[in-house]
């Protein structure tokens, strides 16, 4: 199977390069007839040909916090464009995940937050894996699904990133990056009505108040029913940003975001007997009563550039994000042997966080000999506290808070939860990182790069009155290699390792050592001499170990002493293929599986990664007879099967699902767009957690976009 798809995927990325060949051969030609039609028209849109109104960006900022061209980069990178997020009219990373190789649902928190899989490693279940906000860690605590209102790009750079990050996950990471203060105005308006009673309108004003100070304003309103019986949500988004021209070379910049959510926790529906199709994917297990959780996140960044001289540059960010989480939730916890009725709990949550960045980096060019290099050097310091009050009542004995799965009925009185956990939480880390891009020859590029982390965790639990407490350190060194073959193939290998702690403690109150991975890489990239078109083949092996595991002497507790592993290979292809045509796809293999535990078997896979997947999307873009602008597009997202627990007792079967996609620029100043996800209603189940917490996925929606530009 793996070698079937290593086999297909390079015949994708020939196919690919053979295509591009072919059309710029032609293309000449074609297009001096098209233009010469077009501009015998009254009035032509002009499209603007740099890469923000493409599918296929040339470089990024986020693998290595410099402007390094993709093609040079020994690691598979892949940019979420902004002319892809506006296709697609994303409102939430969930929208664009799907055409990223190797990505896949994880658990989400009953709806209320981000979480992935990349590679197969998902980070903690309590937390989910790491994503960065313009390069600073920002989901730690309990933040609400990312709103795109403000969104540029997005960022998925696979393999370790702890080199330069720290912390995270093995399998990659996800850098957000927002759109920045201009100093030419634009105002937009967007209005989206759907199925479902969706409403949804953003802004997006920008502009210069002086000569020297530029404002953006990105602020956004969103009601929303869904398939899932009583649950709906609101939220409303505020992002404001300024960048002030100190001097020609001295930058000061501010980014603001205030999110409020407010939704039900939903733990989705049960699995009974293995089957998932015994209850309709619409019925509600929880209570209406309880009401929403209510999420307030918000946070701040100040960042300083100076630009010393054309080679060298000092860069400083101080980050702060803070947020509340409160609300009652009822909750499955298990399905009686009757397989009608299911035991709930209820719990009342009041999480609070606080959480503290500075960043501070030094860049620069220099030379020795004939050899170039790209140096950068810089720490960080990290320090987070985490309050959480948890109160919970799980009765099973004489009233059991029970509902039929078959014939629910709500409104029943409801237990007072009793606490359960009290706990305050305090994280410092500090990291010292060295890195070099090397030009070795006109062919030959080496990135060397190593961290030092250090980091302590005090865990203090207000019930027992007992305080665990780690002091631990980390090296993450990394190397990579790239050999440009010609003007438009590179090869590349890479090897690297990455960490992240684990908290808590054992038996005898020890705190567990950090996981850490290794990981290998190795690939192949195309890119058009254009830099339209491009394509990366990747292959991988990873190995994580002191995963937490039972402890076969106490097993009460846990041991840091379990091994995962995860190979595949990727192929990640996107672009303007022809003079209409945009396009964007992958495919996924991934072997993900356990490979030493004291309770799993050896070789059973990890939760919610599939062994295939892929995706692909296209869209049509042409002028009208009255010179409009308009585009017609679809593709389709295929998930393979997908074990639903970590014991393996149920599987979530594989899916396709179809979308559908059309706008139209009615004037320059008005445009119109349509969306139709999940074409035709697939009924599939997005992720799990347990046989009592599965995830629906969602039914066909449609949307009508209104965007207004002044």
């Amino acid at each position: 199977m793996k070698k079937n798809a290593i086999r297909l995927a390079v015949l994708v990325l020939i196919a690919c390069i053979q295509t591009e060949q072919s059309w710029a051969q032609s293309t000449v030609s074609s297009i001096a007839s098209d233009e010469t039609s077009a501009s015998a028209l009254p009035s032509v849109t002009i499209v603007d040909s740099s890469e923000k109104h493409e599918y296929r960006q040339s470089s990024s900022t986020s693998a290595t916090r410099t402007d390094t061209p993709l093609q040079e980069l020994p690691q598979s990178v892949q940019v979420i464009s902004h002319q892809l997020i506006e296709d697609l009219h994303a409102s939430r990373v969930d929208d664009v995940m799907l055409y990223v190789s190797g990505v896949a649902h994880q658990n989400n928190f009953g709806g209320l937050w981000d979480n992935y899989s990349i590679r197969g490693f998902s980070g903690s279940e309590n937390g989910g894996m790491n994503m960065l906000w313009n390069g600073f860690a920002s989901n730690r605590g309990y933040a609400a699904p990312r709103d795109m209102a403000n969104v540029e790009t997005i960022d998925f750079f696979k393999g370790p990133s702890a080199a330069v990050y720290g912390s995270s996950e093995p399998g990659g990471t996800i850098n957000v990056v927002t759109k920045k203060p201009q100093f030419q105005s634009s105002n937009v308006l967007d209005f989206t009505a759907g199925t479902q009673d969706f409403f949804r309108s953003t802004v997006d004003s920008t502009g210069a108040l002086t000569d020297n100070f530029a404002y953006r304003l990105n602020a956004a309103t969103e009601s929303k029913g869904s398939s899932r019986d009583a649950v709906d949500s609101k939220r409303a988004f505020f992002a404001p940003a300024f960048t002030w021209l100190l001097t020609d070379r001295t930058t000061l910049n501010y980014e603001g975001e205030f999110l409020q959510q407010k939704a039900p926790l939903d733990r989705g529906i049960v699995a009974v007997g293995g089957r998932l199709d015994a209850i309709p994917a619409s019925r509600f297990l929880g209570e209406p009563n309880d009401g929403d959780i209510t999420i307030n996140n918000q946070s701040h960044l100040l960042s300083l550039e100076h630009q010393f001289d054309d080679n060298w540059h000092l860069r400083t960010g101080v980050f702060h994000k803070e947020g509340t989480l409160n609300g009652y939730s009822t909750e499955a916890s298990s399905l009686r042997s009757d397989n009608t009725t299911l035991w709930r709990q209820r719990r009342y949550r009041d999480y609070s966080w606080s959480d503290t960045s500075l960043q501070v980096e030094l860049g620069g060019k220099i030379r020795t000999g004939s050899i170039e290099h790209e140096i950068l050097t810089g720490v960080d310091a990290d320090w987070m506290t985490l309050d959480q009050r948890m109160l919970r009542i799980n009765p099973s004995t004489g009233t059991p808070y029970a509902i039929n799965i078959y014939d629910p009925v709500y409104g029943q009185a409801q237990p007072i939860p009793t606490t359960n956990t009290n706990t305050a939480e305090r994280q410092i880390s500090t990291g010292l990182f060295l890195q070099d891009q090397i030009k070795l020859a006109d062919r030959w590029r080496l990135l060397a790069g190593v961290r030092l982390d250090a980091f302590r965790d005090t865990l203090n639990n207000l019930l027992t009155g007992t305080v665990s407490r780690q002091d631990k350190s980390a090296s993450s060194p990394r190397l990579g290699l790239t050999y440009l073959a010609s003007q438009t193939i590179s090869l590349y290998t890479s090897i690297g390792k990455s960490f992240r702690p684990n908290t808590g403690s054992d038996a005898s109150g020890n705190a567990f050592s950090p996981e850490t991975a290794l990981a290998k890489e190795a690939g192949m990239k195309y890119e058009s001499n254009d830099k339209r078109v491009g394509a990366t083949l990747a292959v991988f092996d990873i190995t994580k170990q002191n995963v937490l595991t039972v402890d076969p002497a106490n097993t009460f507790y846990s041991i840091a002493a379990g091994e995962v592993r995860s190979r595949g290979v990727e192929l990640d292809f996107n672009g303007k293929v022809a003079q209409h045509w945009r396009l964007t796809g992958n495919m996924a293999f991934t072997d993900a599986v356990v490979t030493k535990d004291n309770t799993l078997p050896v070789g059973s896979r990890l939760i919610n990664v599939p062994k295939t997947s892929g995706s692909l999307l296209t869209v049509y873009e042409d002028v009208d007879a009255n010179g409009g602008l308009y585009g017609l597009g679809g593709g389709l997202n295929y998930v393979g099967a997908r074990t639903g627990d970590t014991a393996g007792s149920f599987t979530l079967p594989a899916y396709t699902t179809v979308k559908a996609l059309a706008y139209w620029q009615v004037t320059p100043k008005m445009r119109l767009s349509f969306n139709v996800n999940n074409l035709f209603n697939k009924q599939y189940y997005a992720s799990s957690y347990s046989s009592v917490w599965i995830t629906p996925g969602e039914v066909r929606s449609a949307t009508l976009g209104l965007t207004i530009k002044f």
